[in-house]
């Protein structure tokens, strides 16, 4: 698989396996919704740069990085939003925010690559 040789997709896998394991205790326990919507948006994030790496041209492989950067705002925002109502320790909260927000910036710098790519053919 071509996702495997990407930092970016190895980065957001492992975020993904964090937050999987992460010990859900206490009131955010409660929130199951909120739990799984998380898990699913971070899933999604090394999803669609798996898929974007396995499309056969750079306009299509773009919107599957573009996907998982909207994925990763998505994440970005449900982890603030569960450390402001209190479901969630700002310090449990802030280094998965930090990850997240330096996976969208790779993307972000793979998604110019790609569009850049795509132009010169």
């Amino acid at each position: 698989m071509k996702c495997h040789t990407l930092d970016v997709w190895r980065r957001s896998k492992e975020l993904a396996v964090r937050i999987y394991r992460f010990e859900i205790v206490g009131p955010f326990s409660k929130d199951l919704g909120l739990i799984r919507q998380i898990q699913r948006a971070a899933v999604s994030i090394c999803s669609n740069i798996a898929e974007g790496a396995e499309r056969d041209s750079f306009k299509d492989s773009a919107h599957f990085f573009t996907i998982a950067k909207g994925s990763a705002a998505e994440l970005a925002t449900q982890l603030e939003i569960a450390s402001e109502v209190g479901l969630l320790a700002r310090a449990s909260a802030e280094p998965l925010i930090r990850e997240t927000e330096e996976i969208a910036k790779m993307l972000n710098s793979l998604i110019k690559s790609v569009k850049a790519k795509g132009s010169r053919q």
